[in-house]
């Protein structure tokens, strides 16, 4: 499995506080966080001052603040640096929407979001760095694609990647707040119960198998993770959900769902690429192997998102339509329960 999809957050962004020491002499406050901050620009933390992203006693500075002993700083800084050279590549992408602040992508399922070790090329941001190749900043390697969300691997749907510095940190202020509002729609095992509801339980690595998360119910490990869902369609043995997330934890919903015992249909890391529930009849057992075949990955898509734009301060929305690998393998079960049909 690559790193991108077990890195510790899908939200891309670090959050840090200081309490400027007592013998601190007066001192720009753009030059004392540099200071304070391993590979971090001046440039970087003027452009989050600017954004508001930098909060002195709980009020937002400008990069020429001077920081005095006793202040309380809060920083947000959106996508931590990697030092990965970022390669342009034309790879097709599928873009709904572009201005000169964001971009809005509906990423297909199999595509890898951000390259990494071992993962180097055939990412959104390779095919992103290619798009944006004849741009002033992206050409001379001042600026890159501004993440602030992602999705796994194996899931498809809708992003927001940011074109400028100042917008990436906006945005990265939205996600940080949970301002944003993201849906996806999954196809789950069984019928949830009740079929409106809750999950919360911190996500965190799991300790037996560092490569796929873990859900901590006593809270003693993990960070802080609630996903909010409703049954859309109940499909006999699987049903349709809608899933509205509070927080953007890696695997989210896939390890909040195999938690409460209803895994996503097909989700081979966890447990849901076996036949949960149903018949042990031998056309029964073909029937989802051959849905299986239809849809080989985990049924999640990242269906809406919704934000304020980082420039204009509008309310954008944006939805996208089921895959066709979904729309089939939900179409297959509705035959099957209304007709039993399991010649398929």
């Amino acid at each position: 499995m690559c790193e991108e999809e077990i890195s510790d957050q899908q939200e891309l962004f670090e959050h840090f506080r200081f309490k400027v020491d007592a013998r601190q002499s007066l001192l720009r406050i753009d030059k004392y966080i540099t200071a304070k901050l391993e590979n971090t620009s001046r440039t970087r933390v003027q452009e989050a001052a600017n954004a508001g992203n930098i909060m002195v006693n709980d009020v937002a500075i400008k990069p020429n603040y001077r920081v005095k002993p006793g202040d309380i700083i809060q920083i947000l800084l959106p996508n931590p640096p990697r030092e990965i050279e970022l390669i342009p590549q034309n790879i097709p992408i599928n873009i709904v929407y572009e201005d000169d602040d964001v971009v809005v992508v509906n990423k297909e399922a199999g595509m890898v979001v951000h390259p990494a070790y071992g993962n180097y090329t055939g990412t959104l941001v390779n095919a992103l760095m290619w798009h944006f190749k004849d741009l002033p900043l992206f050409k001379t390697g001042e600026q890159r694609p501004g993440l602030v969300h992602r999705i796994d691997k194996n899931t498809s749907g809708i992003l927001v990647i940011a074109k400028t510095e100042y917008a990436h940190n906006k945005l990265a202020r939205q996600f940080f707040d949970r301002t944003t509002d993201r849906k996806y729609v999954a196809l789950v095992w069984g019928t949830p119960d009740p079929p409106e509801g809750t999950i919360t339980g911190n996500v965190g690595r799991s300790p037996k198998d560092r490569k796929v998360m873990y859900v901590f119910s006593d809270g003693s490990q993990g960070k802080h993770a609630i996903t909010h869902y409703r049954m859309i369609e109940d499909l006999g043995y699987i049903s349709m959900v809608e899933c509205k997330l509070e927080t953007g934890r890696t695997h989210q919903i896939r390890v909040h769902f195999s938690y409460i015992k209803h895994p996503l249909f097909n989700d081979e890391e966890y447990g849901g690429d076996q036949i949960l529930k149903g018949t042990t009849f031998s056309k029964y057992q073909q029937f989802v192997k051959n849905c299986f075949a239809i849809l080989p990955r985990q049924a999640l898509h990242a269906k809406s998102l919704a934000f304020d734009h980082p420039v204009t301060g509008k309310r954008m929305s944006f939805e996208s339509e089921l895959p066709e690998d979904m729309k089939k393998v939900i179409e297959k079960w509705r035959v099957y329960i209304s007709g039993r049909d399991t010649s398929s």
